[in-house]
C-alpha cells in the first residue's frame, strides 16, 4: 500500500472513532453531509475524501482537520470512542508499552470480563442508572473484550507498582465500597486470580509480555505507547477498567507528536529499568498475596 492509501486508511480510522466518541449513527453523519451511508463506510474504509468533506465533517465532531489527519492531539469524551480508537493503534502495532492502575486490561483474564461489568454497574449511581447506561456499558465491554482477543500479535511491556497492586488485593474487583461482606469477599477473591495469573505470566514467559513489578507509586495516569512502523504513537487515558472504575467522565488523548512522546518514553524507561522483572518480580507478587491474604 503507498503512503496516500495508509494517509486514507488512518484519516477513516480516526473519523470513525469520533463517530463513535459522539454517539452518532452512520445515518445521522451521512444525512448531515448530504451522503448516503455507503459513502460514509467508504471514507471509514480508507477511502478517498475531499478536503471540504474533511472540513465538514471536522465541525460535525467538533474537532480539527489537523486531528483527523493525524497533525494534531485527538481528544475522546466518551470512552467507547476511546476504546475503539485503541483497538485500531494496537490493531496496527507492533508493540506497546502500557501503564495502568493496577494492571492492564490486556493482561486480565477472560473471567475478569464478567466482573467488569458488574464494576462499572456499581460505579454509578442508582438514580443515574437507565437502559441507555447499561447499553453504553455493553458497548464498552465489547470494545475491549475485541482488544484483548485481537492482542495477541503485540509485544507487550507492562509497568505495575506494587502501593497499587495491594490496593487492588484488599478492596477487590468492585464498583463501590459498601458490598455486603460475602460479596466483598467473593470479589477480593476474584482480585487474587488475576495477581496469581500475573505470577503464572512471569513464570512461564512466551516472549510477548514483559511485565516490570515497580515498588513505589507511580504516576497517577494511565498511558499507552504504541510502536508501529512509521512512527511511536501516545494515548493518554482520562478512564479507569480496574477496582472502583470510572467510564463517564474523563477525556482520552493520542498524539503522535514528538514531545510528549519522547517525555512519555523516557519515563517509560526510567520505570521499567526501577522494576523487577521475571522470577524477582514473581516471587515478590507472592509476597504481597500473602500479606493481603
Amino acid at each position: 500500500m503507498n503512503g496516500w492509501g495508509r494517509t486514507n486508511k488512518e484519516i477513516g480510522r480516526r473519523l470513525k472513532s469520533y463517530r463513535l466518541d459522539g454517539g452518532h449513527s452512520a445515518n445521522a453523519i451521512a444525512g448531515k453531509l448530504g451522503i448516503s451511508r455507503a459513502a460514509l463506510y467508504r471514507v471509514e474504509a480508507g477511502g478517498i475524501v475531499k478536503v471540504e468533506t474533511l472540513e465538514a465533517i471536522a465541525r460535525l465532531m467538533n474537532t480539527s482537520v489537523a486531528s483527523l489527519l493525524g497533525a494534531g492531539t485527538e481528544y475522546y469524551a466518551s470512552p467507547s470512542g476511546y476504546f475503539a480508537r485503541l483497538r485500531e493503534l494496537e490493531a496496527a502495532a507492533d508493540a506497546v508499552v502500557v501503564r495502568f492502575m493496577p494492571m492492564s486490561y490486556l493482561l486480565t483474564t477472560f473471567s475478569y470480563d464478567s466482573y467488569l461489568r458488574r464494576m462499572m454497574i456499581e460505579s454509578i449511581p442508582d438514580t443515574e442508572q437507565s437502559p441507555e447506561t447499561l447499553v453504553e456499558i455493553d458497548t464498552i465491554m465489547a470494545l475491549l473484550a475485541l482488544r484483548k482477543m485481537a492482542a495477541g500479535h503485540l509485544r507487550i511491556t507492562s509497568l505495575m507498582s506494587v502501593p497499587e497492586i495491594e490496593r487492588f488485593l484488599r478492596i477487590g474487583l468492585v464498583g463501590r465500597l459498601n458490598l455486603p461482606a460475602p460479596e466483598l469477599k467473593r470479589r477480593r477473591a476474584a482480585a487474587r486470580k488475576e495477581i496469581g495469573h500475573l505470577v503464572r505470566l512471569l513464570r512461564n514467559p512466551d516472549g510477548s509480555i514483559d511485565i516490570a513489578v515497580i515498588d513505589e507509586m507511580l504516576p497517577n495516569v494511565g498511558f499507552q505507547l504504541f510502536e508501529t512502523d512509521k512512527a511511536d504513537i501516545l494515548s493518554i487515558s482520562g478512564f479507569r477498567t480496574n477496582e472502583l472504575p470510572n467510564v463517564r467522565f474523563g477525556i482520552g488523548m493520542v498524539t503522535a507528536a514528538d514531545e510528549p512522546v519522547a517525555h512519555f518514553r523516557a519515563l517509560a524507561g526510567d520505570l521499567y529499568a526501577r522494576g523487577l522483572k521475571g522470577e524477582a518480580a514473581a516471587q515478590r507478587l507472592e509476597a504481597v498475596l500473602a500479606a493481603t491474604a
